[in-house]
């Protein structure tokens, strides 16, 4: 990771409830949730680049980093649920949410369960509506997680977010994913990609009701997160903005982060609604 990106000093740290996070900056509140299997520090490369004029909240999302493991019944709602939470402890009325792959699937459940918190939201290599062989394939490898553990899978997961074999420009980034990968709690991990597995057509009906501006990314060879499912998703949403990115793949925050970070950035300077700004506004200080 280049020294630019590395993130400063949190201002605040700490873990609350059994969520795990960090605060750095300050500004509009903008939350960056990570993606299965990864933490809160993944997002590093966007940490420094918002940091200076956002106040960027990051967090690890359940059964990851140092943040507490879901009942095994976990529901995509009580990732929200800690998110909002987290907002609650911090007195922050209403944030900028992006999130990426699983937490994607977080970002939207959160825009749509608390329209009024959601000043605009981003889904960075979201997953929806899968093919029946998609389906099959990913519910396979959910099953995998259960019965082999973490280490049998990360070399299959590094290749299809990577490629195989892995470009040496990537080799750096790979490497880094692969450590969060191998850190992972493994019960918490196989517990949320489950969850993963089974949550792309969630969003179908609630789509055309996001009351904010969304802006849906993703990688042009990304097969999994495809442009094809991104495509679909903002021609749903209201307000929806498809943004592909040219040559890219699943973990294009970690690997193309200046392109990201120009991207996002020209997002987040969408007007969004008089309701959302006096919201926004009525933030406690």
């Amino acid at each position: 990771m280049k020294p630019e990106h590395v993130a400063s000093v949190p201002l605040l740290s700490g873990t609350v409830d059994g969520t795990a996070f960090s605060v750095y900056g300050g500004g509009e509140p903008l939350v960056l949730i990570h993606g299965v299997g990864m933490g809160q520090a993944i997002w590093a490369p966007q940490v420094a680049e918002f940091a200076r004029d956002y106040k960027v909240i990051v967090y690890d999302m359940l059964g990851h980093g140092g943040s507490e493991v879901p009942p095994d019944d976990v529901a995509l709602g009580d990732y929200a649920a800690q998110l909002a939470g987290l907002l609650d402890h911090l007195d922050i009325a209403s944030a900028n949410v992006i999130g990426h792959s699983m937490g994607a699937l977080v970002a939207l459940e959160f825009a749509l369960t608390y329209p009024a918190r959601t000043l605009r939201v981003a889904a960075l290599n979201a997953v929806f509506m899968r093919t029946p062989e998609q389906r099959a394939a990913v519910l396979e490898r959910a099953e995998a997680l259960q019965h082999t553990g973490v280490a049998a899978t990360v070399d299959s997961t590094l290749a299809r977010w990577f490629g195989e074999p892995v470009p040496a420009e990537l080799k750096a980034s790979a490497n880094l994913v692969k450590r969060f990968l191998t850190e992972v709690n493994p019960q918490g991990y196989a517990r949320t990609y489950r969850l993963f597995a089974s949550s792309d057509a969630v969003h179908a009906d609630g789509l055309p009701r996001l009351a904010m501006p969304a802006l849906f990314m993703t990688g042009e060879f990304d097969p999994n997160s495809s442009p094809e499912m991104s495509r679909a998703m903002a021609a749903l949403a209201p307000q929806g903005r498809l943004d592909i990115v040219a040559g890219a793949r699943h973990m294009m925050n970690v690997t193309a982060p200046d392109d990201i970070n120009q991207r996002l950035r020209d997002f987040l300077a969408t007007p969004v609604t008089a309701g959302a700004q006096q919201s926004q506004r009525s933030e406690p200080a």
